[in-house]
């Protein structure tokens, strides 16, 4: 399971249909559910957005479809993030094969040269 956090602006279109329909909110959640999105948090916000999600995907290309066409049909613009448990990245992060950091090939060279 992953964790996404989705930030959604609605266009002109959209609001108009929130003004009439309310409950249109609620119909898109199911939707997203035929794909194995769980929406575990939602939030109508105050600001330079309309609502915040914690939506939990089980399969994030078949969410990535989705998100797509929720964007296609000129109601609503979404922005989405991939969120990790604080605990699963600190594991990630002392498991994970490093690439190199360019200084530890400064310190490298500085002692190369230091014996020539």
């Amino acid at each position: 399971m992953a964790i996404f956090i989705v930030i959604s602006n609605l266009t002109d279109r959209g609001a108009e249909t929130i003004a009439e329909k309310p409950e249109r909110i609620k119909a898109v959640n199911e939707e997203l559910a035929k794909v194995g999105a769980k929406i575990k948090e939602q939030y109508i916000v105050f600001g330079d957005m309309d609502f915040i999600n914690i939506v939990e995907v089980e399969d994030a290309e078949k969410f990535l479809k989705a998100i797509i066409e929720l964007n296609s049909r000129g109601t609503v613009r979404t922005r989405s993030y991939l969120a990790l448990p604080v605990d699963k990245a600190i594991n990630a992060i002392k498991s994970a094969p490093s690439i190199g950091h360019p200084q530890e090939k400064k310190i490298v060279l500085k002692k190369v040269f230091r014996y020539a």
